[in-house]
């Protein structure tokens, strides 16, 4: 029977304690080696609780986003995308900035085939927003 392959190798966060950073930083996005690498297949994390503030009011907005990529030779760990996200609740953005930033940050620590991030901000004054954001070349 061949060894497993150690994928924790290189991470920080996973396995450890580890504290919200005040602030979004790609730096926090932390990956392992596809363990696929030549299946097309895609991941999807859902993440239902995500909080951010509004930039004018610093009231909190509250939404769901989903992450969904095609990975080409790095997959995303999920425990620093806790620690990611879970920073935005510090920050002040609109949510088009903040989707937008999400997809540029997991779009470069990754370089996937593919990745959409999706953000459905919960209404507010009656109004819902949702900001869908594509890079790369959807595999269909």
């Amino acid at each position: 029977m061949a060894a497993a392959k150690d994928y924790s190798r290189g991470l920080k966060a996973l396995g450890a304690k580890a504290k919200t950073p005040l602030r979004p930083s790609r730096k926090t996005l932390e990956a392992f080696p596809n363990p696929s690498p030549r299946a097309m297949y895609a991941v999807t994390f859902d993440c239902p609780e995500f909080t951010t503030l509004c930039p004018v009011t610093g009231q909190p907005d509250f939404g769901r986003l989903s992450i969904e990529y095609a990975p080409a030779a790095l997959c995303l760990e999920s425990k620093s995308l806790k620690l990611y996200l879970g920073s935005y609740r510090n920050e002040g953005a609109f949510w088009e900035e903040t989707i937008n930033r999400i997809a540029d940050d997991a779009y470069a620590v990754l370089k996937p085939k593919w990745l959409r991030v999706s953000g459905v901000m919960n209404p507010r004054g009656g109004i819902g927003i949702t900001v869908v954001a594509e890079r790369g070349r959807d595999p269909q």
